[in-house]
């Protein structure tokens, strides 16, 4: 009996061991500077900039927004293809996908497909994930036929997803059971429909931040980064913009709640979005994104860290 015991107890072990299988990394270090890719871009809708990703294998760049005149819970979305000098190159609508919190950019050959939320709930927050490849000019409702929703997670709510470029990991952010969870999944395997094995799963984080509200978040290696804060407009011009360090192998918080002050001279400065970039020389990136400017006339901007601890 003593042996049937140990040996549940190393499978119980092994099973845990496996959804928390990330190989070591470095993290970025919050308490460094920050520095601009651009500032003050317009984008193809005059609403906040939401999440961000880059198309690291090609070397472009998207941006979500709430669609221009679509309620805030129609899930209605505006995705700007932009050069890394903010230069609007093309635009796609999706209708009824989500709130755009963060989406996720894949090089494939030449195209760029993206992942995205999809199947906008009663708060427009998709319900689903679905992956499609952009296509400039064009307009995707989320009950095409060509769409082929992923349940990532069997019973959850929402999904939201992100990136890994260097380390090829899809990362999805989502609610069941009234809980929030954080899973990372192989990108290969996930982009062929396949989520049955996952990488890490832990439970969304309790933060002790200055602010409740969530902004978007990246990943790079086993770790994943959080953002929360709110534009000048709600704190009446302080700064409340924090990125929290979290080991998606062992669920901790490793820096942080720590404020970051880029762009701390944008008006209206809302923290929207993060996500990892590598450059050509190899030099990965934490990008932070920020909406600025008035009502009816939102802008974009772009920082990156790039000091590793």
């Amino acid at each position: 009996m003593f042996r049937s015991l140990f040996f549940t107890a190393l499978l119980a072990c092994s099973a845990q061991i496996a959804i928390a299988d990330l190989p070591a990394s470095p993290y970025f270090d919050l308490t460094k500077p920050s520095y601009d890719l651009f500032r003050s871009k317009p984008l193809a809708d005059a609403t906040v900039q939401q999440g961000f990703s880059f198309d690291n294998d090609n070397g472009r760049l998207y941006v979500a927004q709430r669609r221009d005149g679509s309620s805030e819970t129609a899930g209605d979305l505006s995705i700007t293809q932009l050069d890394f000098q903010g230069k609007i190159l093309g635009s796609m609508d999706l209708i009824g996908f989500g709130h755009g919190v963060s989406f996720a950019a894949q090089g494939v050959d030449s195209a760029t497909y993206l992942w995205t939320e999809v199947d906008a709930n009663s708060n427009g927050y998709g319900k689903q994930l679905a992956r499609f490849k952009f296509a400039d000019g064009t307009t995707l409702k989320s009950s095409s036929t060509s769409l082929k929703p992923f349940s990532a997670i069997e019973g959850a709510t929402e999904h939201t997803c992100s990136i890994d470029p260097v380390n090829g990991n899809l990362i999805v952010r989502y609610s069941l059971d009234g809980s929030k969870r954080i899973a990372v999944f192989n990108l290969a395997a996930a982009s062929k429909g396949d989520f049955s094995k996952k990488l890490a799963d832990i439970p969304h984080p309790s933060l002790d931040t200055l602010s409740d509200t969530f902004q978007g978040y990246a990943a790079y290696g086993q770790y994943i980064y959080l953002l929360t804060g709110n534009s000048y407009d709600v704190t009446d011009g302080a700064i409340n913009s924090e990125v929290t360090v979290v080991d998606m192998n062992t669920g901790k918080v490793v820096q942080g709640p720590t404020v970051t002050k880029a762009g701390s001279s944008l008006s209206f400065r809302e923290p929207e979005g993060l996500a990892i970039y590598q450059t050509k020389a190899g030099e990965v990136r934490l990008f932070l994104g920020f909406a600025s400017g008035e009502a009816g006339d939102r802008r974009a901007n772009l920082f990156y860290k790039n000091a590793l601890a």
